[in-house]
C-alpha cells in the first residue's frame, strides 16, 4: 500500500537515493531539508539529482513549526538530517550539537503529539571508537583507545596490555561505545533518544549504523565528508590525496544504494523495532588501498601523500559485523567495491569539486587537533 515517507536531510547524499527506491516502490516521498550551504553550495534551492516527485520543504529539523509542517500527514519517518564530520565537530561544537541533538528532540516532541508507524534514524559507525579485535590467543577484544603519546612516536597498531599486535575483526552492535568526538557522541545521542522516546509513545524505531557510505551525489566540496568523495576532489583538482598514519588503518566502505535498501528494509520488518543494526560491507580495505584503486578508476598517476600525521578523534581500525541485519532483515550488500567506484566514477565529470581540503586540514592543525 502507497504511504507518505517524510525524510529528514531528504535532498542530501543518502537521502536523495533513499527517495528513489521509495517513489519505485510507489511511495509518496517529502524531504525536510536546511539545504546547508557547506553541503550543497551558497544559494543552493534544490538539486538536479533531487527527483522532481519528491516535495521538497526547505526548513531547518530545529524549528518546530517546519517540523509540524512537514509531518502533516504522513505515515512514516527516516531521520537522516545531521551534521557531519568528526574533525569539523571537534571546534564547531554548539553546531553540531544543536543540529543533531537539538534538532532530534524538536523531532521527536512533535512525533508525540502526532505519531507514525514507523521511525528510523540514520546512526553512524563512530559511536564504536575503536573496532573489535583478536588477540593472540583467539579471544575477542575491544579495542582501547591510543594515547597521545602513542601516537605521536607513530605507534599506530593496537596491542594487549603485554605488547602483543592485535587483529582488527568484525564489530558487533553490542560493543559498548566509545565516543571519541563530538560528532560521535551527537550520533549515540540521536540513536538513543529516538528509541527511548519511540519506546515510551509506541512508535516503533529502528537505528541504522551506517559506516563509511559513498557513492554518486556525495558532497565533493565539503571537506569534511566521506574519505572517497574527499580523496575524489582532490584528484579532480589535479591534487594526490592526503592520507593520515601510515595509510594502514582499515574502513569498511558501502554503497549508498545497498545504505538506502537497508533502511527500506528496516522500515518494512517489524522485528526491527528498537534494535539497531550495523550497515555496511562487511569487508574491510585500507585507506591506502581505497585511494590507489580511486586513482586507478579515475586513471591519474598521482598517488596519494601518507602524511604521518594523526587527527584527534580518529581511531585505527573499525569494519562491521552485518550478521544481524543479514539474520534480521535479510540485508545483503550488491555493491561490490570495484563496481561502486566505478558508479563513482562516471559520475565524478559532471560534479562541481571545489577542494578545501587544504584549508580544512589548516584549521585542524591551528586548533591542535592534528599532530
Amino acid at each position: 500500500m502507497a504511504k507518505t515517507i517524510l525524510i529528514t536531510g531528504g535532498a542530501g547524499f543518502i537521502g536523495s537515493w533513499l527517495a528513489d527506491q521509495l517513489l519505485a516502490e510507489g511511495h509518496r516521498v517529502r524531504a525536510l531539508d536546511v539545504m546547508s550551504p557547506q553541503v550543497h553550495g551558497p544559494g543552493a534551492t534544490s538539486p538536479a539529482y533531487l527527483s522532481r516527485d519528491v516535495e521538497l520543504q526547505r526548513g531547518d529539523v530545529r524549528d518546530p513549526e517546519s517540523v509540524r509542517k512537514a509531518l502533516d500527514g504522513v505515515d512514516g519517518v527516516y531521520h537522516l538530517a545531521a551534521a557531519v564530520g568528526v574533525g569539523q565537530s571537534m571546534y564547531e561544537i554548539a553546531g553540531y550539537t544543536s543540529i543533531n541533538n537539538l534538532g532530534t528532540a524538536v523531532l521527536l516532541e512533535a512525533l508525540i503529539d502526532r505519531p507514525v508507524e514507523r521511525l528510523v534514524v540514520a546512526s553512524s559507525m563512530s559511536i564504536y571508537g575503536e573496532g573489535l579485535y583478536r588477540d593472540p590467543d583467539g579471544q575477542r577484544v575491544t579495542g582501547q583507545r591510543r594515547s597521545r603519546g602513542q601516537l605521536a612516536h607513530g605507534m599506530w597498531e593496537l596491542h594487549d596490555a603485554t605488547g602483543r599486535l592485535l587483529e582488527p575483526i568484525g564489530t558487533t552492535e553490542d560493543k559498548t561505545p566509545d565516543l571519541s568526538s563530538v560528532y560521535a557522541l551527537s550520533k549515540y545521542d540521536q540513536e538513543r533518544l529516538c528509541l527511548m522516546v519511540g519506546e515510551a509513545y509506541g512508535i516503533p524505531t529502528t537505528a541504522m549504523r551506517f559506516f563509511n557510505v559513498y557513492g554518486p551525489r556525495q558532497a565533493l566540496s565539503n571537506p569534511y565528508t566521506g574519505v572517497l568523495a574527499i580523496f575524489a576532489s582532490r584528484l579532480l583538482n589535479g591534487r594526490s590525496p592526503t592520507i593520515f598514519e601510515d595509510g594502514l588503518q582499515r574502513r569498511d566502505f558501502v554503497s549508498v544504494h545497498d545504505v538506502a535498501r537497508a533502511c527500506r528494509l528496516a522500515y518494512d520488518h517489524p522485528d526491527a523495532a528498537g534494535k539497531v543494526y550495523n550497515v555496511g560491507s562487511g569487508q574491510s580495505h585500507t585507506i591506502a588501498d581505497i585511494s590507489q584503486r580511486l586513482a586507478a578508476a579515475v586513471g591519474t598517476p598521482l598517488e596519494a601523500e601518507i602524511t604521518g600525521k594523526y587527527r584527534v578523534g580518529d581511531i585505527r581500525h573499525c569494519v562491521a559485523d552485518i550478521s544481524l541485519a543479514r539474520r534480521d532483515l535479510g540485508y545483503e550488500p550488491n555493491v561490490g567495491l570495484q563496481q561502486g567506484l566505478e558508479e563513482l566514477v562516471a559520475w565524478l565529470p559532471g560534479a562541481i569539486a571545489v577542494d578545501r581540503v587544504a584549508e580544512a586540514s589548516d584549521e585542524l592543525h591551528r586548533r591542535g587537533l592534528t599532530l
